[in-house]
């Protein structure tokens, strides 16, 4: 009985290590920057994203952010708002294949845009988010990788330039990736109803008469069952009674 208890207090201390290690290492693994959108991101469009920028660290707060843009897939327009008591900074590049934007030639495209502090920390065991504006946003691509730098006040530089391989476990300091969905209609972000779903709408719509009509038919069909039944249930009432009656009578005749 002794080795038996000891044997299942040594399997609970296992298991109290063994999810402890997976709740510390999961906090670890997804405490990384990241892109995400605000709303839809779809190919062809403008978007509004979100760089959210997690403190990693316990002694030291960051203090500067870089991120970069693609440029075999380049944006002509990334426009940072502005984040009280952060410094934003656009960097443009050269393109090799010059853009065709709204009938203009764009040569360059933005390749970068760094946040200093300015007045402003991202402490320990906060975050920060940084909003941009994108567009127009590549039709041929489903995703743009935005790999980004992290510095620290204590002069610690984090690279976040991984990308992700199919297949593959996700890698240790991921690139933000921002996922496209597919092109709508106005080219910003939200899709006009196509014929389709204009002409499926119309039928719902004869077909939500036709049950309305239906279900009429089945009220005043129902209806028309209650009434009967009321009726026959009278009648039914009334037969009994009659025999009722009928009897008491037959028995006064024969006592008389």
């Amino acid at each position: 009985m002794t080795v038996s208890r000891f044997a299942a207090s040594r399997a609970v201390l296992a298991g109290g290590i063994a999810l402890s290690s997976v709740v510390l290492l999961s906090g670890t693994a997804f405490a990384h920057v990241s892109v995400q959108p605000q709303g839809e991101a779809a190919k062809g469009g403008y978007a509004t994203v979100n760089i959210k920028v997690p403190n990693e660290r316990d002694n030291a707060s960051t203090v500067k952010l870089e991120v970069n843009f693609p440029l075999d897939h380049p944006l002509a327009s990334v426009m940072p708002q502005p984040v009280p008591g952060w410094k934003a900074e656009v960097t443009k590049s050269k393109l090799s294949k010059p853009l065709q934007l709204h009938g203009k030639t764009i040569n360059e495209a933005v390749s970068k845009v760094t946040w200093t502090a300015d007045g402003s920390k991202i402490g320990p065991g906060q975050f920060q988010q940084f909003p941009l504006s994108l567009g127009q946003l590549p039709e041929d691509a489903d995703q743009l990788v935005l790999k980004a730098v992290q510095t620290y006040d204590n002069k610690e530089v984090v690279r976040w330039i991984e990308e992700q391989k199919e297949g593959a476990e996700e890698p240790q300091n991921p690139a933000p990736v921002l996922k496209l969905s597919a092109a709508s209609a106005d080219h910003h972000g939200g899709a006009a109803p196509s014929a389709s779903a204009s002409a499926d709408e119309k039928a719902g719509h004869d077909d939500k008469s036709g049950h309305d009509a239906d279900a009429k038919k089945e009220t005043a069909a129902a209806d028309s069952s209650d009434t009967t039944a009321r009726i026959l249930g009278v009648i039914g009432i009334l037969v009994g009674v009659a025999g009722v009656a009928f009897g008491v009578l037959a028995g006064r005749r024969r006592a008389a």
